[in-house]
């Protein structure tokens, strides 16, 4: 059973000044990376610069404090953008306050019902489609930027966005676009020669750098406070509370997925094991301070928390010195930020939203099933067509279609009669094969294999309609039948009727733990009589001789 107890307090026996230092450089160096991220996902998800770097301050201290993961690097990321910039144009402020609290809600008591582990049970072609879409969306979203076009007011639609652009071609401001080619290349190749000093500060510091020596004309970040102003937090309808529980489930889902993924990785670097359902409760903590101080959420970043594994960070306290790095840089850093051209911060979301949108794993899919396929493309296209919330519901309802689909397909009932065997079983290896039992006269024998579900009840009527007029027993046997279900359950009880009316018995054979149960519960036994659930074939097909003698 997981511990519900944070990782900080499993490092105070062995913890050691050499391992401190090396939090505290990891932590300084992975807040020099999140820097220019935090104030560019916080531009893109349409508010003010400073409540990323709030974000990113005060999810990375919390978390660090109350998460189950060593490593952990906490803050805004891109994934964020999409939806936080929906509900503010549907709800403002106060409603993007009120879905990020109920996201907190949500999160936390998915650590107390210990749900991290369901996590995973979300299909990898729906999160890898709808990853796809948000970096198709932050990219459209980022052109205006880059390409300095002015425009009023821009559509939400994304095809409505791409048609403004197309209209609006002739007001590209040159200057911009040189600008954001220069901080684009800075990132691709800044790499090559030097892996310790992130790209972002890099393209961030040059590009600002050339803007104001230069003095180009191009739009500035402007001047950032340093204190936090937190919005008044005002009640909404019971309407709007329902509307807003749609995309809060979408927050929360895409907290948890990137932390526990985050957590997963950087558990296989330093040798360690996450405690999931410890990471949800700190994220869900995290995200509703967040959401009361009106800041945008957050979650464990992969890439941050594997440079801080890489850097030398082994504990929490790491994270704790990344949160305190980037309130310094908040205090003493402001007055220069406020000179960073919105191109070269476009420059940046537009190469995380090209990492983002893995290519390598869409064109893996190119020899996967085709109903794979199809929810792969169909979370990319309806994310960035038209929200992540409505590809995210599509694509858990078509994955548990296709799920119940190939699950019926596998689901299949077989008869053998008098001097009948089974040949699809090799007798060599099956004792308790067909071809060496011997099935009475007037007796029918029934191999079920696969779940007995509503999506496979239909396959149950081959029992019927098999039947003769000289058959007296119907022996099912059920020894690969792991699970039935109620509609399944129903179906079945509808045969026996029928074959009660024909005096034909039903014998069962070999029934496994929860499909018995089941039939217990359902009354089904009673009515079908204990004397006719025998434990094996040998059984079954001796009782069925003394009935049909």
């Amino acid at each position: 059973m997981e511990k519900m107890k944070p990782k900080i307090f499993s490092i105070r026996k062995n913890y050691s000044k050499q391992q401190f230092i090396k939090d505290m450089r990891a932590g300084i160096i992975v807040a020099i990376i999140a820097l220019p991220l935090s104030i560019a996902f916080a531009i893109g998800s349409g508010v003010s610069a400073e409540k990323g770097i709030y974000s990113a301050i005060i999810s990375s201290i919390v978390v660090a404090l109350l998460g189950g993961s060593s490593v952990q690097i906490t803050g805004p990321t891109g994934a964020f953008i999409i939806i936080t910039q929906s509900i503010l144009t549907g709800y403002g402020m106060n409603g993007l306050m009120i879905a990020t609290i109920m996201a907190g809600v949500m999160l936390l008591l998915m650590g107390v019902f210990k749900l991290g582990k369901l996590i995973r049970f979300i299909p990898a072609p729906i999160t890898i489609g709808f990853t796809g879409g948000i970096a198709i969306t932050i990219f459209t979203l980022e052109i205006k930027d880059f390409l300095g076009i002015t425009v009023d007011k821009m559509p939400t639609n994304f095809f409505a966005k791409w048609s403004t652009y197309i209209k609006h071609f002739s007001s590209i401001n040159l200057n911009a676009v040189l600008l954001g080619l220069i901080c684009i290349a800075i990132l691709v190749v800044w790499p090559k020669f030097n892996k310790m000093i992130p790209n972002s500060l890099i393209a961030l510091i040059v590009g600002t750098t050339i803007a104001y020596v230069a003095k180009l004309d191009v739009k500035t970040l402007g001047m950032i406070p340093r204190t936090l102003t937190v919005p008044s937090l005002s009640g909404v309808s019971l309407d709007e509370f329902f509307e807003l529980l749609s995309p809060a489930f979408t927050i929360a889902i895409l907290v948890a997925m990137q932390a526990l993924l985050s957590a997963v990785v950087t558990d296989g670097i330093i040798n360690s094991k996450h405690r999931a359902n410890m990471e949800l409760v700190a994220e869900g903590v995290a995200n509703t301070i967040l959401g009361l101080l009106g800041c945008i959420p957050a979650t464990g970043g992969v890439a941050r928390s594997i440079a801080n594994a890489k850097n030398g960070g082994r504990t929490p306290i790491a994270a704790i010195f990344h949160g305190l790095t980037l309130f310094f840089f908040l205090m003493v850093c402001m007055p220069l930020i406020q000179y960073v051209p919105l191109c070269v911060l476009a420059s940046i979301l537009i190469v995380v939203s090209y990492n983002m949108f893995n290519v390598k794993a869409f064109l893996s899919y190119r020899k996967a099933p085709r109903s794979d396929v199809a929810v792969l493309i169909a979370s990319c296209v309806l994310t960035f067509a038209f929200n992540l919330v409505l590809a995210i519901e599509v694509g858990m309802v078509m994955s548990c279609i296709l799920f119940m689909k190939r699950m019926a397909d596998a689901t299949e009932v077989k008869g053998w009669t008098y001097l009948r065997g089974m040949d699809s079983l090799d007798e060599d290896n099956d004792p308790d094969s067909l071809n060496l039992k011997e099935v009475p006269r007037h007796t029918l024998v029934f191999e079920v294999s696969g779940p007995m579900f509503f999506g496979a009840a239909d396959k149950l009527i081959q029992l019927t309609s098999q039947v003769s007029e000289d058959t007296k027993v119907v022996v099912v046997r059920m020894r690969s039948v792991p699970a039935i279900d109620i509609t399944a359950m129903n179906s079945l009880k509808k045969v026996h009727q029928h074959l009660a009316k024909n005096n034909v018995t039903m014998v069962f054979s070999h029934v496994l733990e929860q499909p018995l149960k089941a039939m217990r519960k359902a009354g089904f036994v009673d009515t079908v009589g204990d004397e006719n659930i025998c434990e094996s074939i040998d059984a079954a097909l001796d009782r069925a001789e003394k009935l049909s003698a």
